[in-house]
């Protein structure tokens, strides 16, 4: 038996649309991360790293763009965990 997830579209094509143009807009890994910080609190959805997903997997954003997105989600996570780690 096959099961499929649903989409995580919060309200359609224009949202993936500003969410594309909102992290595009963002310069550097600092940027990428503060993005990240307010939408993970502020956006009734999944984390940034699911939409991220889905948006590649729709292929709304192509690879490489992707993977530097989440590249620095992931080394920000394990730069985290390496310091807790430290403790």
């Amino acid at each position: 038996m096959t099961t499929t997830n649903k989409p995580l579209e919060i309200s359609g094509a224009s949202t993936n649309d500003a969410l594309i143009d909102q992290l595009r807009a963002c310069k550097n890994s600092d940027e990428i991360l503060k993005f990240e910080k307010w939408f993970n609190s502020n956006i009734e959805s999944d984390k940034l790293y699911k939409r991220i997903c889905e948006l590649l997997k729709n292929r709304s954003i192509s690879r490489a763009l992707g993977s530097k997105w989440l590249l620095t989600i992931i080394e920000d996570r394990e730069k985290t965990i390496d310091n807790l780690s430290d403790k």
